[in-house]
């Protein structure tokens, strides 16, 4: 008869923290990365200013070393680049983290798909190449607020491409931050990989299509073939779930901190449901909820002591969203108003509870 030995949640939390990390690469900024990292904090530790990290963006899983194709999650950053331009609003210095090329704070107002920058400009008459009068109002206010986060160096700006990458700059950023104590705050609004491909079953060279062309590349001392390879016609890719770090995150990268996460679903009945069962897995102090297709207007705070609140944008003030729909027709006089940013009310209420957060230290 087997005894069954139970391994507490720390430990062996703490064993795939050390697996994961001991079997797949640095990257190769990681250092770079730090440097620029630590200086930023200590500065703002010495400002005693609240520091929060902000990721962004989707992940990609590479399919081979020396990488052409790789499989990408959904995400343009448009929650975590507007959500930083509202947190450096309210007095936070922001380290931005986010996919390479996704949108930025500040420069996504202008960005290639939306609102290009070339449609805002103009020749006057000296030919001179200037900002059309129509929106230059618009462009001195944003213009004003990136020279001040410029100015007073609020704003770092740290990228990543792969899921890989993004986990040691999160591991590492979270242990340069522990000096802040609870007023360092994670907004996780990244969109991270749920599978991955682990370094030791991945090809080194671009995966042939053509049959003639396939190589089978053994796994190492296993001598199964690496997790993506061509099967005749039939390209296999067999991933591994990528960790749960949000717990190792909590307890033991950035204990003092408040962390925030997202959980995005397209089925409103289990928004919450799903919600509710990450606080209680991952022991976190908030998750924000949204819909697919309404994300940009509605979003639900789960948190584990103030139960759910839900912040909606009225039809008549509501961005478009990015998915293409439009927003239900405003009335007359609902248009009258300005259109908002749910971010403008997200971050708000985000800053009142970690002042209550920073406040309850001792009680933690």
């Amino acid at each position: 008869m087997v005894k069954e030995v139970h391994i507490p949640d720390g430990v062996q939390a703490n064993r795939i923290d050390m697996e994961y990390f001991e079997s797949n690469p640095k990257p190769a900024n990681l250092d770079a990365h730090s440097t620029l990292a630590r200086t930023f904090i200590e500065h703002h530790a010495e400002q005693n200013r609240r520091v929060a990290l902000v990721t962004s963006g989707g992940t990609t899983v590479p399919l081979e070393n020396q990488t052409v194709r790789f499989i990408d999650n959904f995400s343009a950053g448009t929650r975590g680049a507007t959500s930083a331009e509202y947190f450096l609003e309210s007095g936070y210095a922001v380290i931005f983290l986010h996919r390479q090329y996704s949108l930025l704070p500040y420069s996504r107002h202008y960005s290639h798909s939306t609102n290009c920058f070339l449609d805002y400009m103009t020749f006057n008459d000296a030919g001179m190449v200037v900002v059309n009068t129509e929106y230059q109002h618009q462009m001195a206010d944003v213009l004003a607020k990136y020279n001040k986060a410029r100015k007073e160096n609020t704003l770092l700006l740290l990228s990543f491409t792969t899921v890989n990458e993004y986990l040691w700059y999160l591991r590492e950023l979270a242990m340069l931050m522990q000096p802040l104590g609870a007023k360092s705050l994670f907004y996780l609004a990244a969109a991270v990989s749920d599978f991955f491909v682990p370094a030791e079953r991945m090809v080194e060279h671009k995966i042939q299509s053509s049959e003639e062309f396939h190589i089978r590349q053994p796994n190492g001392a296993t001598g199964q073939p690496p997790a993506a390879h061509m099967e005749g016609k039939q390209l296999l890719i067999d991933l591994d779930p990528v960790p749960k770090f949000l717990k190792m995150l909590v307890d033991r990268w950035a204990p003092q901190s408040m962390i925030i996460s997202f959980k995005l679903e397209t089925d409103p009945s289990i928004l919450a449901e799903k919600a509710r069962s990450a606080l209680k897995k991952y022991s976190h102090h908030l998750v924000i909820g949204n819909l697919l297709n309404t994300r940009k207007w509605e979003v639900v705070f789960v948190s584990a002591d103030g139960g759910e609140k839900w912040l909606r944008v009225p039809a008549g003030r509501r961005t478009k969203s990015v998915t293409g729909l439009l927003p239900d027709t405003p009335s007359t006089e609902e248009s009258r108003e300005p259109a908002v940013e749910i971010e403008s009310w997200i971050v708000p209420e985000i800053e009142t509870l970690h002042t209550e957060w920073i406040g309850h230290g001792d009680q933690r």
